[in-house]
């Protein structure tokens, strides 16, 4: 596919892009800084004008068969709550209502794994979680990914040959990370506030890829996190100490995520390969 990618160069943009290139897609980054070449278009996301320009084809070249929207302040506590808000809401109301107007037909995009309540102050309804329960958002930050979902809801009611993925990615992380990863097992409550979770943005890329292929026209939502947790410590102690309380549904694995990925997995073919496991 020619794929439009925004926030090609932030820390998943970065390996998205280079997995996407690798099976063979063409892909034109679109972010506020980059590398100058015919795989990157400078763009304000939060200006409607450059991005319905940008995904009409600033380059002149072929139409655009995909976007990839990660282009965002990527968390709470970077900006202030207004800025973020300020930031994000617009520049994906842009990139959606742009891929509309110039007949774009498939949009996969970065939710967040915040929409599910955390950082769990208020325990989760059962664990794993999944989609199922309705969102929680704690943090502005976390409404605007709400408010993206149901932005995205509406467009496909509009446009019903329209598909729009939203991906609830937890914290994305790469190689180098993983160095770090063993010293969470000290202190239970250091990284509650995910269930222990993490992506590794290889298989956050593998993820995005599988919705470009396989999402039907729609919208729909996944939890895309790894295959384990970032914890040595089993399961079972890890959920007796920090949510005794908290019903647990079905068999849990020892290290198995916390972060249900089976709609994933069943829906989309996604198959995490990459653990911190390997790494250290």
């Amino acid at each position: 596919m020619r794929i439009a990618l925004t926030g090609s160069s932030g820390k998943l943009g970065t390996v998205v892009a280079r997995e996407l290139r690798a099976s063979g897609h063409d892909v034109v980054g679109l972010d506020l800084v980059g590398t100058r070449g015919p795989g990157f278009v400078q763009v304000d996301l939060t200006d409607y004008g450059q991005v319905v320009d940008a995904l009409a084809g600033v380059d002149r070249t072929a139409p655009f068969e995909a976007v990839v929207h990660l282009g965002a302040v990527p968390a709470s506590g970077i900006k202030t709550d207004a800025a973020t808000f300020h930031n994000n809401m617009p520049s994906t109301f842009n990139v959606f209502w742009a891929a509309v107007r110039t007949g774009i037909r498939r949009i996969v995009y970065a939710s967040s794994e915040t929409v599910l309540g955390l950082p769990f102050d208020v325990p989760p309804p059962y664990i794993p979680v999944d989609e199922e329960y309705a969102a929680r958002p704690e943090s502005v930050y976390s409404i605007v990914k709400v408010l993206e979902e149901q932005l995205a809801t509406e467009l496909v009611r509009w446009h019903p040959d329209l598909s729009i993925t939203a991906l609830r990615f937890s914290n994305v992380m790469v190689p180098a990370d993983y160095a770090a990863f063993p010293s969470y097992d000290a202190d239970a409550l250091s990284r509650k506030w995910n269930l222990w979770g993490y992506i590794d943005a290889r298989d956050g890329a593998q993820a995005i890829e599988r919705a470009l292929e396989v999402a039907p026209p729609g919208f729909d939502r996944f939890i895309i996190a790894a295959a384990d947790t970032v914890m040595s410590r089993p399961n079972a102690e890890l959920i007796a100490e920090v949510f005794p309380d908290v019903p647990v549904h079905g068999e849990i694995g020892e290290h198995d995520t916390l972060l249900g990925i089976d709609k994933a997995r069943r829906l989309l073919g996604y198959a995490p390969q990459h653990s911190w496991r390997n790494e250290v």
